[in-house]
């Protein structure tokens, strides 16, 4: 008798949850097209169950992935607010961000045109080609409201063959859920006349929706090169992440009319080029693919603490970009290789780019690379009008990153002690990843010293993270079979890119510190007339002049400022230029470790 009592109870308490949970308010959104050829869209959002109190409805103002503001209430004109019984109610602006809704009754409807035209990661573009949305850039949401879930129906363009492609769950029709406001906002929408493929891994489901005009075999083989990156990545983490709903799709629209970029999200990335109709699809992205998807491990679920909770109102500061960003950015193009898609001579001969920006740049005695991820809200797709003197005393994050990433994995490696960056990675995961336990830049120094040792997770992250030093990259790479110099030793040169633009010969940028042009006093603002006494009117680029002299010599530039003709004395430097390349005469051990590293059978 007891035990059918609490069966009944039980089965009383199940029904009364799942009811509430059915019943669970939610606020209710709804966006349409009909203007697409004016790149509008009309949205309409529910507030129900409202608090007595004035209703405050936001723009957001930056976009997961993103560090930077956007003020993406520029674009919302035609704002309205009705009560449940349709009624006017009064809006103010107590900032250029917000709506404050007075008078209601409990419930408010929320309308307002949004202007998009920028189709990327970041913004939102529409026309008669595709609704492509950035969720914050598109919806306006209520404070003190975001715990609520969301429903919202897509009224796509059915006479345009639009179709729907998300990571939101599918309720039925146009209809989509999003838990909370937290996901919602992560959630990017590609509606568009797409192509799908989608393959199981492990139970769960890749989805390639991809926009752009290509045929079933281009897509075909494009598929398959992005699978052979999904599995590559998978066996740095032995698995994939438990994806909500059991899916991960790639948002890939490659339009001309789409802005290049690529965007992490949790269970789904957009990636975005400005591809001409006419030229094949080929490879197109695919390095962004390798790096977002990595970005499912590494930013997503792996996440700096510095970045929970997501601050949608003000710019987001992280100190670990170089390793959420950076690592991710080594990986990228170390996984192409891995899968086939890159030739070991092209992922090596490829990496003395990355390594030229970090080494030879100035910026790394104002800032480590700590400091340099603090930069992100000023650099991240970010919009300034005054100039800056970047070039000196910025190095991106993703960049320095990348070769600090190399340069671990290389000494690991090099330790012959069956060390690895991978191995380090899987650990990362177990600890922080798979639990979703942000970390701060301290939990990765002692992940590290419990996988590799105190003392060698100590001097790395004290002479590189903490500090700016330079891994000793000649010797790293000698263990590998690969070769690291200076590429053109004996090539004279000013330490500066001059270029014709607009008939007038200025530097590309500001004038590098130390450069000899910096020592001499040149800077961008001057228009070059001669050097060395050949007047740049009579060649095709400076290069041409530089030829027939030698570092240490002292040639005579001529100048303009502002109207005043000024002549200085250069003396030229040897080039800095560095590359990498396979050493053919690396021997059995080196050729081993390098193929080890590179996943080469």
């Amino acid at each position: 008798m007891r035990s059918s009592f609490i069966f009944l109870f039980a089965f009383f308490l199940f029904v009364q949850l799942s009811e509430v949970t059915i019943a669970q308010t939610h606020n209710e959104y709804e966006i349409s097209f009909e203007n697409a050829v004016h790149h509008e869209a009309e949205i309409s959002i529910t507030f129900p169950n409202l608090e007595n109190k004035v209703l405050e409805v936001r723009m957001s103002r930056t976009s997961p992935g993103r560090y930077a503001l956007h003020e993406f209430a520029k674009n919302v004109y035609n704002v309205k607010a009705v009560d449940s019984k349709g009624n006017e109610l009064p809006v103010t602006r107590p900032n250029p961000h917000q709506w404050n809704v007075s008078g209601h009754d409990g419930a408010v409807t929320f309308s307002y045109t949004l202007y998009a035209n920028r189709g990327g990661g970041t913004y939102t573009g529409i026309d008669e080609t595709h609704a492509h949305m950035n969720i914050p850039a598109t919806f306006a949401w209520a404070r003190g409201y975001e715990h609520r879930p969301i429903k919202i129906t897509f009224n796509k363009r059915d006479d345009l063959n639009w179709e729907i492609a998300t990571q939101l769950k599918h309720l039925e029709g146009n209809t989509y859920y999003a838990s909370n406001f937290q996901y919602f906002m992560d959630s990017p929408t590609e509606i568009a006349d797409m192509h799908f493929r989608e393959e199981e891994v492990d139970g769960q489901t890749i989805r390639l929706a991809l926009h752009t005009p290509a045929s079933d075999e281009e897509v075909d083989q494009y598929f398959a090169k992005v699978m052979a990156i999904v599995k590559s990545q998978k066996e740095v983490f032995r698995e994939l992440p438990a994806f909500d709903y059991g899916e991960y799709t790639f948002l890939s629209c490659y339009m001309p009319n789409a802005s290049g970029d690529g965007m992490e999200h949790r269970n789904s990335t957009y990636v975005v080029s400005s591809k001409p109709l006419g030229r094949p699809l080929g490879e197109t992205s695919i390095g962004t693919i390798s790096h977002e998807f990595f970005h499912a491990w590494n930013v997503e679920r792996i996440r700096p603490a510095s970045l929970e909770p997501f601050d949608f109102e003000e710019a987001n500061m992280s100190g670990e970009l170089w390793f959420a960003e950076g690592f991710t950015s080594y990986y990228t193009g170390l996984i192409l290789a891995r899968a086939g898609i890159r030739t070991p001579q092209q992922y090596v001969e490829g990496l003395d780019g990355g390594l030229n920006y970090v080494i030879n740049s100035p910026g790394r005695q104002f800032f480590n690379p700590i400091e340099m991820s603090y930069q992100a809200p000023f650099v991240d797709a970010a919009r300034s009008v005054d100039p800056t003197n970047r070039s000196n005393t910025f190095i991106s994050y993703y960049t320095y990153g990348s070769v600090l990433g190399l340069a671990l994995d290389l000494s690991l490696r090099g330790m012959d002690k069956e060390l690895n960056l991978d191995d380090f990675f899987k650990l990362v995961w177990k600890k922080y990843g798979k639990t979703e336990i942000p970390y701060s830049v301290r939990d990765l120094q002692a992940a590290l010293a419990e996988y590799a040792g105190a003392d060698f997770a100590d001097d790395y992250f004290w002479k590189y993270i903490f500090d700016s030093q330079v891994p000793d990259y000649e010797s790293l790479f000698a263990k590998f079979g690969v070769k690291f110099e200076l590429a053109e030793p004996a090539k004279a040169s000013l330490g500066g890119n001059i270029r014709k633009r607009n008939n007038e010969w200025r530097l590309t940028s500001n004038a590098t510190i130390g450069s000899p042009l910096y020592k001499a006093g040149i800077e961008a603002e001057d228009v070059f007339i001669s050097i060395g006494g050949v007047q740049l009117s009579s060649v095709q680029s400076v290069d041409e002049i530089l030829v027939n002299h030698k570092p240490g010599n002292r040639i005579k530039v001529v100048v303009t400022r502002w109207g005043e003709t000024k002549t200085f004395d250069v003396i030229l430097e040897a080039s800095k230029r560095l590359q990498t390349t396979l050493d053919e005469n690396a021997g059995r051990k080196e050729v081993q470790r390098r193929n080890a590293w590179l996943g080469v059978d």
